[in-house]
C-alpha cells in the first residue's frame, strides 16, 4: 500500500510537548518503523521550532524527530486526522500522504474555539471544581467546540495514498463518506510496556469505581447520585491529571471502570482498566458501538438513557460484590489486548512495503549465515566459512561488498570491506 525504496524517509506528525494517547501512538509507531521494520523513519514535531518537543514519558522510544522534511517523492509523511496537523501535511506536495485516523471525532473538533474564552472558562470551571470539590461541576465534553455537520468534507483532505483506520468505527465511518474501501487499512495500537508488566503485579482491589470527568459527565453524574441513593458504599473516583504511574495505581485497586462519554476510537483508559482486572461498563456511543473496538459482553454496555440507570446502577454493584466471578467475562478482552502489540505489527508489515526485501534476502544467503530470524527482523553474520562457501559458488569479494552497497541504509565501514576482501 505504501512503497518504499532504500533512500525513503517516513515522516510522523505529532503534537510537540503533549504526553497523551494520541501522541504515544504516533511515538509508537515511529519507533516501530525504525526498530522492528528497520526503516528511515523520524517525528515531525508541531510547532517544529519547539524547544522540547519530546514529552518525557515518551522519551524511552528514542525516536529522532527533525524540523524539517525533505519534500521529495520517495519520502512519505503519515498525520492524524486533526486539521491543524492536516493543514501542515497540505503544505508539503511532493511526498506521498498517508492520515493515521486515531479517531473520528477530533476530526470534527473546532480547534480554533479552542481559545476561545468560553471555552477556556468551561475548562478552568472544570479543574477549580475538581481541586475544591473532587468532582466536575460542568461537562466539558458537551461544552468543547465542534464543526457544523456530521460527515466527512473529503475535498478538504490533503490527496493521499491511503487511510490508516485505528478503530473499526473510524473504517466505518471512512467507507460511509465515500472513501474507497480498497485505500482504508487496518492499524490499530497497543498499550505500553509499563501497563501491561503492573498488570502481572500483586495488588488488593477495593470499592472504588472509576471514571474519566471529561468524558459524558451529565449522565455519570445521574448514576453516581442513583447509586449513593441506594446504598452503594462505593468511592466513586475521577481519573483526573494524573501521571502514568498514578494512573496505574488506581486502576489496580479499583474493581470497575465506567464510561459512558463518546469512544473517539478504541481509547487507552477501557483497556488500561481491562488488563488491571476491573470490571468495564460503557455506553454505546463512537467506537464503544462496535464489538471490534470494544469486545466486552453487552450485558457491560448501555446506552445513555435515563431509564437504564437502575440497571447501570444494578451492574456495578454486581461487580462490587462479586468481583472475581464477573472478571471471568473479561477475560478474553485481556487477551485481545495482550495480542495487540502483534496485531499491530502484522498490520503495519501488511501496509508497508519494501520491494527490496525478497532480493535482499536471496542475496545475502549467499555469503551470510542467518543468525536469528523473529517476525520482523532477520539478523545475518558474514563469516570466513560463509565467504570461503560463497567464493566456491562464483562469488568474489567484489560481488558481495557490491550486494552489501546496494541494500545498505549507510556506506559500509571500511574495515568491513578490508575484511571481506
Amino acid at each position: 500500500m505504501i512503497t518504499l525504496g532504500k533512500d525513503s524517509k517516513v515522516y510522523v506528525l505529532c503534537p510537540a510537548g503533549i504526553a497523551t494517547g494520541g501522541p504515544e501512538n504516533l511515538h509508537q509507531l515511529a519507533f516501530s518503523l525504525r526498530k522492528e521494520l528497520g526503516i528511515d523513519a523520524y517525528l515531525y514535531y508541531i510547532p517544529p521550532n519547539h524547544p522540547s518537543p519530546v514529552p518525557k514519558p515518551y522519551e524511552i522510544y528514542q525516536v529522532p524527530f527533525v524540523r524539517q522534511i525533505e519534500d521529495s517523492k520517495l519520502n512519505v509523511l503519515i498525520s492524524p486526522e486533526a486539521d491543524p496537523l492536516l493543514n501542515i501535511m497540505k503544505q508539503h506536495g511532493g511526498v506521498k500522504k498517508a492520515i493515521w485516523w486515531l479517531s473520528v471525532d477530533n476530526y470534527f473538533l473546532d480547534w480554533s474555539s479552542l481559545s476561545s474564552p468560553a471555552y477556556l472558562l468551561n475548562r478552568l470551571i472544570l479543574s477549580l471544581s475538581m481541586k475544591f470539590f473532587k468532582r466536575p461541576l460542568t461537562d466539558i465534553e458537551k461544552r468543547t467546540p465542534r464543526k457544523r455537520g456530521s460527515s466527512l468534507d473529503a475535498g478538504r483532505l490533503p490527496d493521499v495514498l491511503c487511510h490508516l483506520v485505528q478503530s473499526k468505527y473510524a473504517e466505518s465511518f471512512l467507507v460511509k463518506n465515500g472513501i474507497n474501501p480498497d485505500r482504508v487499512a487496518p492499524l490499530s495500537d497497543y498499550l505500553n510496556e509499563d501497563v501491561l508488566r503492573a498488570a502481572d503485579e500483586p495488588s488488593v482491589k477495593t470499592d472504588v469505581v472509576l471514571y474519566n470527568p471529561m468524558k459524558g459527565y451529565s449522565f455519570t453524574r445521574r448514576i453516581i447520585s442513583s447509586a449513593e441513593n441506594t446504598g452503594i458504599k462505593a468511592r466513586f473516583t475521577a481519573i483526573w491529571k494524573m501521571t502514568r504511574n498514578e494512573v496505574i495505581e488506581t486502576l489496580k485497586r479499583a474493581k470497575v471502570y465506567m464510561d459512558f462519554g463518546n469512544h473517539p476510537g478504541k481509547d487507552r483508559i477501557p483497556r488500561e482498566a481491562a488488563i488491571m482486572r476491573c470490571c468495564v461498563i460503557t455506553g454505546r456511543r463512537g467506537s464503544a458501538a462496535y464489538h471490534e473496538d470494544v469486545p466486552i459482553p453487552d450485558e457491560f454496555k448501555f446506552e445513555d438513557k435515563n431509564e437504564n440507570i437502575p440497571l447501570i446502577v444494578e451492574k456495578i454493584r454486581d461487580c462490587l460484590e462479586n468481583h472475581e466471578e464477573r472478571l471471568g467475562a473479561f477475560e478474553p478482552y485481556r487477551m485481545h489486548i495482550r495480542n495487540q502489540k502483534s496485531t499491530f505489527m502484522e498490520e503495519l508489515k501488511r501496509i508497508v512495503d519494501n520491494p527490496l526485501y525478497e532480493s535482499a534476502r536471496g542475496e545475502l544467503g549467499r555469503f551470510a549465515e542467518l543468525v536469528k530470524s523473529p517476525e520482523h527482523v532477520h539478523a545475518y553474520r558474514v563469516t570466513p566459512l560463509s565467504l570461503w562457501n560463497a567464493a566456491a559458488g562464483g562469488m568474489d569479494a567484489d560481488a558481495v561488498l557490491a550486494v552489501l552497497e546496494r541494500f545498505s541504509r549507510y556506506p559500509v565501514p571500511q574495515n568491513v570491506a578490508c575484511e571481506i576482501r
